[in-house]
């Protein structure tokens, strides 16, 4: 069996920023355990696998998404990325696609200066069951406390500025977070002294990931607490993950938009 593969740069304006992920477009789904495999083979936080959903017509897909070690529900930047190969190489016709997923219908849409604009379930902060203990273990840990912690889609902690962000270390935020059994953590300061409303990072040991570059589904939590902290809907940030990549932001209620550009960087095929 021979299938396609496109490795692409998602939030990037050229390869090597961003956040990678490997998309795999199939005629109809494999084996599970094939697909954890070539995932677990291809080493990057997320691989994408979509099937054409017939039933709707053309720009409708069934999409999948896999770490190297586990299927996860929700995955913004190998979305992104998986329309970009739609886009690109499988239907250039088209000027939006929509995703038929676990978390739901997920649209992304072609939008000015070259940009691709997707649409996510937004999940908003509340607040967090063991909010004392957690904050205290982030302080203990990392040599300074946040201001407040929240539950979303995962743990959340605010702090005062990015150089905090900057400072964490990946392995100590691991510790807390299998102390406290939770999958990931994103950490979030004002970004303004940087030139963003909001800067942020974000750690995913629990699903296989010491630390993703760029991730949206972090920012379908990030947007709406920072929205309302800030009082406006539109909004730019940056994940200041070592290869680092920019989003345009807006709070839509039940959805969070995110633009970013794709920078394609591989082109293959798969011989299993």
């Amino acid at each position: 069996m021979e299938l396609k593969l496109w490795q692409v740069d998602a939030f990037a304006e050229k390869p090597f920023e961003g956040n990678p992920a490997a998309v795999v477009p199939l005629a109809s789904w494999l084996a599970d355990d094939v697909m954890q495999a070539i995932a677990a083979e291809n080493n990057l936080s997320e691989t994408a696998f979509f099937v054409p959903d017939a039933a709707k017509g053309a720009g409708h897909y069934r999409l999948r998404w896999f770490t190297p070690e586990v299927e996860v529900p929700l995955c913004g930047h190998a979305t992104l990325a998986s329309a970009h190969v739609v886009f690109t190489h499988l239907a250039p016709q088209l000027a939006r696609v929509a995703f038929d997923t676990q978390s739901g219908l997920l649209t992304v849409e072609r939008a000015e200066n070259g940009l691709l604009a997707m649409a996510l379930p937004a999940f908003p902060a509340k607040p967090h069951p063991d909010a004392d203990d957690f904050r205290e273990a982030i302080d203990e840990a990392l040599g300074y406390e946040p201001k407040d912690v929240f539950a979303a889609n995962y743990a959340l902690a605010v702090f005062s500025s990015p150089d905090e962000i900057l400072e964490a270390d990946p392995d100590l935020i691991a510790d807390i977070l299998d102390e406290f059994e939770e999958d990931g953590l994103i950490i979030t300061a004002p970004g303004a002294d940087l030139g963003f409303d909001f800067v942020s990072r974000f750690f995913v040991p629990g699903l296989g990931i010491a630390e993703d570059p760029v991730t949206g589904a972090a920012h379908a939590a990030l947007v709406p607490l920072w929205a309302k902290r800030l009082g406006k809907a539109k909004l730019t940030a940056r994940q200041l993950s070592a290869r680092g990549g920019t989003l345009h932001c807006e709070e839509q209620g039940e959805r969070v938009l995110l633009k970013g550009k794709v920078a394609p960087y591989l082109e293959g095929a798969i011989k299993i």
